[in-house]
C-alpha cells in the first residue's frame, strides 16, 4: 500500500534506515533494487564547513543515484541546520531528514541526535528553522525519549506535525536503551493514533513476518529496516512479497547471493577506490557470511586481503565451491 511524503509517492512499506558508515550510495542503490521504497542517506553534519572532508563528500554524493534522494542532517543549532538543509536542496536532495534518533556517544555528547529530545524548546526551533528554509518535505527520525523516565516522543511528534513535518520515523527505544531490550511498539502505536502525518516504525524488524506484525500492531504507514538489512538486502523483496501475497519467498540461492555480493563488492571498490573500498567491504562481507557454516573462518581470511581483485576472487572461489558441493549432494 503506497503512502506519500510530501509530493513523493512511496510504493513500498519497507524502507532502508540511515546508518552511518553503512547506508552509502552503493548500499542504498542495492536495497532499492530489492524494493526498498525509500533509502535515507547516512547522517551528515549540519556544519557545511566540514563538507569538504572525504567522509562528508562521499555521504553527499548522489551521482547517478536513482529513486527519491533523502538526506539526513544532524546538529544542534537551528541556523546551521537550516543552512545545511538549504545546501542539500541545492545539490539535489528531495527530502530532508532531521536526526533526533542517533544514540552514539560522540553525537549525544555534542547534544545532537537523540540528546535533542531533552530540550523540547530547541527541538521546536530546529523544526521551524529547517522546514522554513526549504521547499522540500522535511521528515524527522527520533527515539521514544532520552530514557525510560523521560519518554516524550508523543509530545515531540505533535510539535513536529504542527510545525509542518511530512513524516516521522520512531525507533521504539529510548536513547538510554541504545539497541538493547525489546522495541516499544506500543509507543509507536500511540503516536500513530495521535498524529495524521505518516509514521514509520523502526526497531528489531528483521524479516517479513515481523514487518507485518509491527505494521498491524502499530498501524504505521511503513517499517524502516536497519540492522536487518545488513548482509541481507533481499529482505525488502521478502517483506514486499509477504505483504502483497501473504506468502513467504524462499531464501535466495547460493548462486544469487554470490551474484549480489560480487556486485556489491564491485560497487564499493568503484565508489571508494581500491584502498578504502577494500576496507569498507570487510564489514559488509562479514554480514553476508554470518549465516554460513564456515562464515567465521572465511571472514578471518577475507579480512587479511588488501587487494580489490583478490577480494573478488576469494568470494568467487568460496561460492563456486559451495555451489559445486551442493550439486554433488543433490
Amino acid at each position: 500500500m503506497a503512502f506519500k511524503i510530501g509530493p513523493h509517492t512511496i510504493n513500498s512499506r519497507a524502507l532502508l534506515a540511515p546508518m552511518a558508515g553503512i547506508s552509502d550510495r552503493p548500499f542504498r542503490q542495492l536495497c532499492r533494487s530489492f524494493g526498498a521504497g525509500l533509502a535515507v542517506s547516512e547522517m551528515v553534519t549540519s556544519d557545511t564547513r566540514l563538507w569538504n572532508s572525504r567522509k562528508s563528500a562521499s555521504r553527499l554524493d548522489f551521482t547517478g543515484e536513482t529513486g527519491i534522494k533523502s538526506v539526513q542532517i544532524a546538529g544542534t543549532c537551528p541556523k546551521t541546520m537550516s543552512e545545511a538543509a538549504k545546501a542539500n536542496q541545492d545539490i539535489g536532495a528531495e527530502i530532508i531528514d532531521i536526526n533526533m534518533g542517533c544514540p552514539a556517544k560522540k553525537v549525544c555528547n555534542k547534544a545532537a541526535g537523540s540528546a535533542l529530545m531533552r530540550d523540547e524548546a530547541l527541538v521546536g526551533e530546529i523544526l521551524d528553522a529547517v522546514i522554513s528554509a526549504v521547499s522540500l518535505p522535511v521528515t524527522l527520525k527520533m527515539r521514544t525519549g532520552w530514557d525510560k523516565a523521560n519518554r516524550n516522543a508523543l509530545t515531540i511528534a505533535k510539535m513536529a506535525e504542527s510545525a509542518g513535518i511530512s513524516a516521522i520515523t520512531v525507533h521504539g527505544r529510548t536513547r538510554a536503551c541504545r539497541f538493547t531490550g525489546e522495541a516499544e511498539y506500543e509507543t509507536i502505536s500511540e503516536i500513530c493514533s495521535e498524529v495524521s502525518v505518516p509514521v514509520i516504525a523502526n526497531g528489531d524488524i528483521t524479516d517479513a513476518a515481523k514487518a507485518k506484525a509491527v505494521l498491524e500492531k502499530t498501524s504505521a504507514a511503513a517499517v524502516m529496516i536497519g540492522r536487518g538489512a545488513q548482509g541481507r538486502p533481499w529482505v525488502f523483496r521478502q517483506i514486499n512479497h509477504f505483504l502483497e501475497a501473504g506468502e513467504h519467498l524462499p531464501a535466495p540461492s547460493e548462486e544469487e547471493i554470490k551474484h549480489i555480493l560480487l556486485s556489491h563488492l564491485n560497487e564499493l571498490h568503484a565508489f571508494y577506490g581500491d584502498y578504502l573500498g577494500v576496507r569498507i567491504a570487510r564489514k559488509h562481507v562479514g554480514w553476508y557470511l554470518q549465516d554460513f557454516a564456515n562464515g567465521k573462518l572465511l571472514r578471518t581470511q577475507f579480512n587479511q586481503i588488501v587487494s580489490a581483485q583478490k577480494q573478488v576472487e576469494c568470494i568467487e572461489e568460496h561460492f563456486n565451491d559451495l555451489i559445486r558441493d551442493g550439486e554433488k549432494a543433490a
